[in-house]
């Protein structure tokens, strides 16, 4: 019988990526399945990445607007 797995931690930051705990495999929109076996692994949220799915810090580029409600 197989032993229970520990579940894989996943890191959400409101101004960065998704970190996940590797290795990790992860199906894109097209059906593709793209591996990485690193440690942790970051996945973009923001979609500026040049090697999505995962983050190659593109998000941090982005030039944030103003907003009235952020005095």
């Amino acid at each position: 019988m197989p032993t229970p797995r520990e579940p894989r931690r996943v890191v959400v930051s409101r101004e960065g990526p998704v970190l996940v705990e590797g290795p990790v495999e992860v199906v894109v929109e097209d059906g593709e399945a793209v591996r990485s076996d690193r440690v942790v692994v970051a996945l973009c949220a923001c979609r500026r990445s040049r090697s999505y799915p995962f983050c190659d810090t593109s998000h941090r580029k982005r030039v944030r607007a103003h907003r009235e409600d952020e005095g």
